[in-house]
């Protein structure tokens, strides 16, 4: 019997680090929409298929919907990400107490769903930061697309 029944990597897409890029947020809600952001120009830490992390001043709690706009050095204009805080916690690094794992919703048309073209967008430049091939025949565990 294996000693390890859950593994501490749950994800199949590969995570990837892209140099300089930021991540600014604001929680959703269904009873008003803001315009500012909660937070601005935090740091990436890491980016996959699925998800991403982030290091930021305010705590956030598992749940929280979020809008994502994530800055990459060199775009021209930023991806805006609709998701879901999977966990927080107490940041490893120095400038940032908190940190935050974030899951995508789905990509499809749908209103709270992500725009097809971000999931494009994000396999390109994981095909640019990630240094390696990136295998488009296995179907994705991680990140659903809404089929027609």
């Amino acid at each position: 019997m294996s000693a390890e029944i859950y593994p501490s990597e749950k994800r199949i897409s590969q995570r990837f680090k892209i140099p300089g890029a930021t991540v600014s947020y604001r929680k959703e809600s269904w009873l008003f929409k803001r315009k500012s952001f909660d937070e601005e120009f935090l740091p990436l830490e890491d980016l996959s298929r699925g998800g991403l992390r982030f290091v930021s001043q305010k705590r956030l709690k598992a749940g929280d919907k979020l809008f994502i706009q994530l800055s990459i050095p060199g775009e021209r204009s930023p991806l805006g990400l609709l998701g879901k805080v999977r966990w927080s916690a107490r940041s490893k690094t120095g400038n940032y107490p908190y940190e935050a794992g974030v899951q995508f919703n789905v990509y499809g048309e749908k209103k709270s769903q992500n725009y097809p073209g971000n999931l494009v967008k994000i396999i390109s430049l994981e095909q640019k930061f990630a240094g390696q091939e990136v295998d488009l025949t296995t179907p994705p565990d991680e990140y659903d697309i809404e089929s027609s």
